[in-house]
């Protein structure tokens, strides 16, 4: 049976945080995830504009109603605003004895505060010491020892605090917040202290990052794992959704939950594609044999947006297809970061139109061209003789630079263009497309009506 996780948190309308961020990171690690509403705000990525407590007796109803039908393997708490509030939560998972994390939130993204005055202390007496792991950012881990936080050193002392002297069984310490070259995050169980870093992804769009990072905590103990494999596991997720996290909004944009369960799916997607592709080009060996260049050919296709970063977001194959007599061959496996060449044109194609995801290139003949035109694919080129010297001495700006000058040429991303070579380069046509399939389906169009004009 599918694990079963619940969240008890406020709603954010802009869907970047609270319930909404937790109930993404359910489904992405794979367990049913049931909320309890607690507060509902009217939120964006810049402000928090209003906030409405629930009645006690409708937040009760709510926990009752999922607990005692479908089971809670492991809960979380978030946005608590008043005391009322966090005395019966507290009570109701102590009266079920329900596995907590508790993410004491205080104060949104935007700055507006979450939490009453009054709240905290009754966080403290009230929900802290039933705990099973804690999860304060530094900000919340100040206000709740007293403690000023600046370094990895005093994250460890307020970890500690919070866990033997307010009674959490587990402190998650966040070092999001903390300065230095990696987001270190402090854990205090059973007295010992361990440590999960990650080099720090600088990026404004980190909203709902502590909601996420709990939620995460919270999934993975409702599957079973131990405390540190769970803190492990989160780490990793939010650094994931953090890396790739959503430019939306005005503010701070939200993380993105979704890619740990998105990336690989599109990346399984991407290898199928092209491995497909690599079969009809060997297959119809005997049409594309003659369109291979002498550096021999390679076909790509990238990661959709926001996953396509960089070269090692677009797969080829390693070791490029080469010419057998009149037929074809992969010389090597599809792998990512296989082709940087044929992946920072597809790269830079994806600037101007993030739907065209593939490339392949065959060599160049005026006849080759003549036919792509006549097929009516869009056509466009640049020269190569004509690259400023500022470009030629960057490693690898080249082929984007091109690319770049010939979708200016017709306003859109053309389906082949060419360039005529230049001292040393051997000229080339690459053909794009959506999918690598999409584009050997184009290559061999071109290729059937040359050997009809050769013959």
């Amino acid at each position: 049976m599918i694990k079963r996780a619940l969240t008890i948190a406020g709603s954010d309308s802009g869907g970047g945080a609270g319930i909404q961020a937790d109930l993404k990171t359910f489904a992405a690690l794979g367990v049913h995830g049931m909320s309890v509403i607690t507060s509902i705000t009217a939120q964006n990525t810049y402000e928090v504009r209003a906030v409405y407590d629930l009645p006690l007796n409708i937040i009760e109803a709510q926990f009752k109603a999922v607990v005692e039908d479908i089971g809670v393997d492991a809960a979380k708490t978030g946005m608590l605003s008043s005391s009322e509030i966090v005395k019966l939560v507290a009570s109701l998972i102590k009266s079920y004895g329900l596995t907590v994390v508790v993410d004491p939130v205080m104060v949104a993204k935007s700055g507006s505060p979450l939490l009453k005055e009054d709240a905290v202390d009754a966080l403290v007496k009230y929900l802290i010491p039933i705990a099973t792991i804690v999860t304060p950012n530094k900000f919340e881990a100040e206000k709740l020892t007293g403690f000023t936080i600046n370094s990895v050193d005093d994250a460890r002392k307020a970890a500690k605090h919070i866990a033997e002297e307010l009674g959490a069984r587990a402190v998650v310490l966040k070092g999001g917040h903390i300065e230095g070259d990696e987001a270190i995050d402090i854990l205090y169980y059973n007295g010992t202290y361990r440590e999960f870093r990650a080099m720090r992804i600088h990026s404004r769009n980190t909203h709902g990052t502590g909601c996420s990072f709990s939620a995460a905590i919270t999934a993975e103990l409702a599957k079973g794992k131990n405390i540190e494999e769970s803190v492990k596991v989160a780490k990793e997720f939010i650094t994931t959704a953090i890396e790739y996290g959503l430019s939306l909004g005005k503010g701070c944009g939200p993380v993105n939950p979704i890619a740990w369960l998105t990336i690989p799916a599109e990346k399984f997607f991407v290898l199928e594609n092209l491995q497909k592709a690599v079969e009809m080009l060997e297959e119809y060996g005997f049409l594309v044999a003659p369109l291979i260049p002498e550096v021999g050919m390679n076909i790509v296709m990238a990661l959709p947006k926001p996953y396509a970063k960089n070269v090692n977001s677009v797969a080829g194959v390693m070791g490029r297809i080469v010419k057998i007599g009149n037929k074809v061959k992969a010389s090597g496996p599809i792998s990512f970061g296989a082709s940087r060449h044929m992946a920072r044109a597809v790269l830079k194609a994806m600037e101007f139109n993030e739907r065209i995801r593939a490339a392949a290139n065959i060599r160049f003949d005026e006849e080759l061209v003549r036919i792509a035109e006549s097929l009516g694919y869009s056509v466009s080129f640049y020269d190569r003789t004509q690259e400023p010297e500022e470009v030629k001495k960057v490693e690898g700006a080249s082929i984007p630079w091109g690319i770049e000058q010939a979708v200016s040429k017709v306003g859109q991303v053309p389906d082949v263009v060419y360039h005529r070579g230049d001292w040393g380069k051997e000229p080339m046509i690459n053909v794009f497309g959506f999918t690598a399939v999409d584009v050997v389906e184009k290559v061999l169009r071109i290729a059937k009506a040359y050997k009809e004009v050769k013959s």
